[in-house]
């Protein structure tokens, strides 16, 4: 009995230090009803992606700043924005596919990862007013067995960042 309520402790004890871990280093986020969002947010999103289907919303604190993290639909196609509550769109990913997406990025990932699945790959553009520039690339990788895998990719193919996917 005493090694069962021992272990459990321990189970307990482990579960709350790893969720304090991950709740100090990851940004406030709570998924929010898209009607929810400031009205400059909503009309900004709408003017950027007229006819977008909203599948997702979160509400999130970055650098002390609150951002609406919208995931979209629009022509076939996923974007992810990132919409401060003034209004102002700061960031832009764009769904690629095939011969969209660039080749130093395709030989890049199988280098690095030759047994590994590509799932998907998003070209992250940082906004500047109306003007959008690329600025890296995001691809999820998946693997026999492995969780989905995040990679940062230059615009250049160099390998920049490795966290977990998204799922």
């Amino acid at each position: 009995m005493r090694t069962i309520t021992s272990l459990a402790l321990t189970l307990t004890t482990t579960a709350l230090v790893t969720a304090a871990g991950c709740a100090h280093h990851a940004p406030e986020a709570k998924k929010i009803n898209a009607a929810d969002a400031p009205t400059a947010v909503r009309d900004a999103m709408e003017r950027r992606f007229p006819g977008a289907e909203v599948i997702s919303v979160e509400k999130e604190k970055e650098n002390g700043a609150v951002v609406y993290d919208y995931e979209l639909r629009q022509g076939g196609r996923k974007f992810e924005t990132d919409i401060k509550a003034d209004g102002t769109i700061m960031e832009v990913e764009k769904q690629l596919t095939g011969a969209d997406i660039p080749d130093s990025v395709s030989r890049a990932v199988r280098a690095k990862y030759p047994n590994a699945t590509v799932k998907e790959v998003m070209e992250v553009n940082k906004v500047s007013g109306d003007r959008e520039t690329p600025d890296h690339y995001e691809v999820t990788l998946s693997g026999a067995g492995s969780k989905a895998k995040e990679v940062n990719v230059s615009m250049n193919g160099t390998i920049s960042e490795e966290g977990p996917g998204h799922d």
